[in-house]
């Protein structure tokens, strides 16, 4: 198997079990950019799991993403195993409630759990 046919594999198997996959720069507790902090922050507050995965440094990763999604930069969300852009996209998405829509779905019809609040008094 070549270097080529190992990435895009892996790749698949990323997308295949993480409903929501965001390829970043960074991780979700050290995001190395201001784009993949700002897409994380994105999906923390619509409440949903999801995860991250760092491939600043992995360049032939990052290129086989680039050429599969026919999208050159970070972040990359995939929800569901369909590649949907970064926050650009999926902002606007918010906004009319699609993206909720297609997250409800993708999760099986589970709404996300409520956010946890900490009273100070």
């Amino acid at each position: 198997m070549s270097e080529n046919q190992a990435i895009a594999e892996q790749i698949a198997h990323e997308v295949g079990t993480n409903t929501i996959l965001v390829y970043g720069k960074g991780t979700k507790a050290a995001p190395r950019c201001g784009f993949t902090l700002e897409t994380i922050e994105f999906f923390n507050g619509l409440g949903y799991p999801f995860e991250v995965i760092d491939v600043l440094e992995n360049m032939p990763k990052r290129e086989a993403l680039a050429a599969m999604t026919d999208w050159p930069t970070l972040p990359k969300v995939f929800i569901n195993g369909t590649f949907y852009g970064d926050t650009d996209l999926l902002g606007p998405m918010a906004q009319t409630g699609e993206l909720q829509t297609l997250l409800k779905d993708a999760f099986g019809g589970v709404e996300p759990a409520p956010k946890q609040t900490i009273s100070l008094r």
